[in-house]
C-alpha cells in the first residue's frame, strides 16, 4: 500500500465526476418530461421510456440520460469512502491509527461529526428558503430528529420524509461506517464478500417495484456492493495499463446501458459504474483530470448546497428554456459551493 492505486488527484477527480452526475441528475429528474431513473426500485416502464428516447433522440436527450443515469454518482462516492477507510485505518505505512481512533464509539463519533458538520449548514439554509417559498415541505418532529441523528433512512416511507431528498446519503454513510467497523475492519475479505452475497439475495427475491426493495436500497443493503468494491480494490487491486483502463471504461459504459434493461443485472450496475469511473480517471488527459479534481475538492459543498439552488432555478426550466435554467443552476451551485468551501477554510485558519 506504499504506492496507492489511486492518487489524491485521481480520487478527487472521481469525486468530481460523481458530484457532477448527482447534481445534474437531481435537477433533470424533476423536469416532468424527463425519463425517470430506477434507483431504489425497478420499474420496467422507465426502461421502456429510456429505449423510446434513445430511438427517437432529440435535443432533450442529454436531459433524459442525466435523469436516468446521473444517480450512479452515489456508488462512486461509496467506493471512494471505503477506499479511504482502508488507506486511513489499514495502511500502516502511513502511521498506525491509535486505539482511540479505532475504538467503536470514538470511530462513530468522529465520522458522525464529519458528516454533521457537512450537512448542517446546507440543511439550515434549505429549510429557511423552503419555508418562505411556495411548495414548502411539511416536516414532522421525528423527521427532523431523524435527519439530525441520521437514522431517517430506517423510518417508514423514507422517500417522502427525507427532505431535501439527496440527504438520505448521510444516513446511508453512517450505517456503512458501522458495517465497516464491526464487520470489515481487521477481517479477511471473506466477510465482506459474504456480506455482498447476502445483500444481493435480499434484493433479488424482492418485488422489483415493492416497498421492501425500496426500504432496503435506502439503507446499507443497497450500498454494500460498491462499498465492498472499494475495500477489495484498496486491499487487492492491481495496476493496469492505460489501454486496459480505457477498455474497461468503454466496455463498462456499454454494459451499464444494457444491464439497465433487466432487474437482476440492474442490481450489479453499481459495481460496473465504479470500474468505469476508475478506468475513466486513469485515461483522462491531465488537464481535464485536474479540473475534475477541483470539482471533487468542493464536492461536499456542492452536495449540501445544490438542493437549495435547484428550488430556485427549476421554475426557469419548467416555464422557459430548459437548458438556460440548467446552466444557471450549475453556475450558481458551483459558485455558492466554492464560496462556502473557501469560507470554511478561512474560518478554520483563524483557529489554528
Amino acid at each position: 500500500m506504499n504506492n496507492p492505486l489511486l492518487t489524491r488527484t485521481e480520487c478527487a477527480a472521481l469525486r468530481g465526476m460523481a458530484i457532477i452526475g448527482i447534481m445534474l441528475h437531481n435537477y433533470c429528474h424533476w423536469l416532468g418530461f424527463a425519463v425517470k431513473e430506477n434507483e431504489f426500485t425497478y420499474t420496467v416502464s422507465k426502461c421502456s421510456g429510456l429505449a423510446r428516447v434513445l430511438a427517437d433522440a432529440d435535443m432533450r436527450l442529454p436531459i433524459h440520460l442525466l435523469s436516468f443515469f446521473g444517480h450512479y454518482g452515489v456508488p462512486v462516492f461509496l467506493f471512494l469512502s471505503a477506499y479511504g477507510l482502508v488507506m486511513k485505518y489499514e495502511n500502516t505505512a502511513g502511521g498506525k491509527p491509535s486505539k482511540r481512533q479505532t475504538a467503536f464509539v470514538s470511530f462513530l463519533t468522529q465520522h458522525y461529526r464529519k458528516l454533521f458538520d457537512m450537512m448542517i449548514v446546507g440543511f439550515v439554509a434549505f429549510i429557511i428558503f423552503d419555508a418562505i417559498t411556495p411548495g414548502r415541505h411539511r416536516y414532522e418532529v421525528m423527521d427532523i430528529i431523524g435527519q439530525m441523528f441520521m437514522f431517517n433512512n430506517l423510518m417508514s416511507s423514507p422517500d417522502r420524509i427525507i427532505w431535501p431528498g439527496p440527504y438520505w446519503f448521510f444516513g446511508l454513510m453512517m450505517q456503512l461506517y458501522i458495517v465497516y467497523r464491526l464487520m470489515i475492519w481487521r477481517r479477511s475479505l471473506t466477510v465482506p464478500v459474504v456480506l455482498v452475497v447476502l445483500c444481493w439475495l435480499l434484493q433479488a427475491f424482492c418485488d422489483p417495484e415493492g416497498d421492501t426493495l425500496n426500504r432496503l436500497r435506502y439503507n446499507c443493503v443497497g450500498g454494500v456492493l460498491p462499498f465492498v468494491a472499494g475495500i477489495v480494490y484498496a486491499r487487492r487491486g492491481k495496476e493496469l495499463g492505460r489501454a486496459a483502463w480505457a477498455t474497461t471504461a468503454m466496455v463498462g459504459s456499454v454494459m451499464v446501458l444494457f444491464m439497465s434493461f433487466n432487474f437482476h443485472t440492474w442490481l450489479w450496475i453499481p459495481l460496473v459504474v465504479c470500474a468505469v469511473g476508475v478506468g475513466t480517471v486513469k485515461t483522462l488527459p491531465r488537464r481535464l483530470c485536474v479540473w475534475l479534481a477541483w470539482m471533487g475538492n468542493i464536492s461536499a459543498a456542492i452536495f449540501v448546497m445544490h438542493p437549495l439552488l435547484r428550488k430556485i432555478f427549476i421554475p426557469v426550466s419548467r416555464v422557459g428554456d430548459v437548458y438556460a435554467g440548467l446552466l444557471l443552476y450549475v453556475i450558481a451551485s458551483v459558485a455558492v459551493a466554492w464560496f462556502y468551501h473557501e469560507s470554511r477554510g478561512l474560518f478554520g485558519n483563524r483557529h489554528k
